[in-house]
């Protein structure tokens, strides 16, 4: 485990390029198993999550040649091995589900691992894509150590599938099982998030057949083959997201690159719930705030300012702790609602030790109390990425030495983070715990 160690204080100003998103990287990563010819991939960021997947790769005897400096893969799966019995997937990374669409469909086997978890969010099922498996033609098995997954037939087979909720990383696996099944399938309340829409259309670009990009109903019609490609990843909305909260709470100017500015009309508005105006242009966004942070007084009378959080459209809930910081500095009270996982809001305990004001209203609400003085503390960070920024950002605000404790989560999805606030004019170093 590593530490933050944050001297705050300092409004933040400059210029930063974001990275590509981790929730695109890693599905095409693994949608490249799908094919025999050879890819290449353009900004793939030096992350831990990328790293582990890569390895694995090399395990089964694919030729991948990775330049984190020039951030360019080449990958070929040409001669790929898979053995069910010894070869095994990432454990504690939620994305290892995903290399199973492209076992099964080379190799006719798979496994799921016991800890298949990712970020400490709460229960976060495997059953969804299990079942997504399952319609696909293949068969289940139970063992000590995990699930191992075989496709008797020659190929899976095309089905229609109505999710329970529309979930990112269910969508991904439905359409990389898809991509080379016999037949059309189709997926009702599918997740169309940005990274969902980049990921199928990286899918496109092989050759596979998808209609409904950006739709909650995906349409995709079986290829007997796909081939390879050169692809570009284009910038993270969450990273953009943050850089400018960043800018935000320190009352600095921060501008960064967005090549995507029609993705973000929600998002502009939920910044101007804390006195945050967001402006597009030329190609960059900056946050703009004039004077403390304020929050925005509801029309309706009697009732708190709101964010909710949910599947795309909605304001997604790997921003919501962004947004909690920042209503942990600005003067007034907001609702924030996380209405996917139930562990993911337990943190209020490490706010109130910089003197801020939160409270827990039950798993999947929280209300913070906002504008209080702040001091430096000393924090620790649950295991969930964007929540160890969260902290960072008010330790960031703060006059004096703050540490956050276990901030290793942030190596999984932002390369280079520390560095890149640093260049801000940030004071901020990782030192290892002892």
């Amino acid at each position: 485990m590593s530490n933050l160690i944050v001297h705050g204080g300092t409004p933040l100003k400059g210029r930063i390029i974001p990275s590509a998103n981790k929730n695109a990287v890693l599905p095409v990563l693994c949608a490249t198993l799908l094919t025999r010819e050879p890819v290449r991939l353009r900004g793939v960021p030096e992350i831990t999550d990328v790293r582990k997947i890569l390895e694995v790769f090399r395990s089964l005897g694919s030729l991948v040649s990775m330049d984190y400096e020039t951030g360019v893969l080449d990958v070929h799966h040409k001669d790929t091995h898979f053995d069910a019995a010894k070869d095994r997937l990432p454990e504690e990374m939620r994305s290892s589900i995903m290399l199973v669409p492209g076992l099964l469909a080379r190799f006719g086997a798979a496994r799921i691992e016991d800890d298949v978890t990712g970020c400490t969010l709460g229960v976060r099922e495997i059953d969804p894509h299990v079942e997504v498996f399952q319609r696909f033609g293949a068969q289940v098995e139970r063992q000590s150590d995990g699930l191992v997954l075989q496709v008797p037939q020659a190929k899976l087979r095309a089905n229609n599938h109505w999710t329970d909720y529309a979930s990112v990383t269910t969508t991904e696996n439905f359409v990389l099982c898809a991509a080379l099944a016999e037949g059309r399938s189709t997926l009702m309340n599918a997740a169309s998030e940005p990274h969902v829409q980049e990921f199928c259309q990286f899918l496109q670009l092989l050759g596979a057949k998808i209609e409904g990009l950006g739709t909650s109903r995906l349409a995709i019609t079986g290829v007997d083959r796909l081939g390879g490609a050169e692809f570009s990843f284009a910038e993270d909305f969450h990273e953009i997201v943050t850089f400018l909260a960043l800018g935000a709470i320190t009352g600095g100017q921060v501008e960064v690159r967005n090549s995507t500015p029609e993705q973000f009309p929600l998002l502009d508005r939920t910044f101007a719930k804390f006195g945050v105006e967001i402006v597009h242009e030329n190609g960059w966004s900056r946050a703009v705030t004039h004077g403390p942070l304020k929050v925005k007084e509801p029309f309706t009378r009697n009732i708190l300012q709101k964010v909710e959080a949910a599947p795309w459209p909605y304001v997604p809930v790997d921003l919501l702790p962004i947004f909690v910081a920042l209503g942990i500095k600005a003067e007034g009270s907001v609702m924030f609602w996380n209405k996917i996982y139930d562990g993911a809001m337990g943190w209020t305990a490490e706010l109130s030790k910089f003197g801020g004001h939160a409270f827990l209203s039950d798993p999947h609400r929280m209300v913070t109390f906002g504008g209080k003085p702040l001091n430096p503390a000393e924090v620790e960070s649950p295991y969930i990425i964007r929540v160890a920024i969260a902290l960072l950002m008010v330790a960031a605000s703060i006059p004096g030495k703050s540490v956050i404790r276990n901030a290793t989560p942030i190596r999984r999805a932002h390369p280079h983070f520390v560095e890149n606030i640093c260049s801000l004019g940030a004071r901020i170093e990782w030192v290892d715990s002892e």
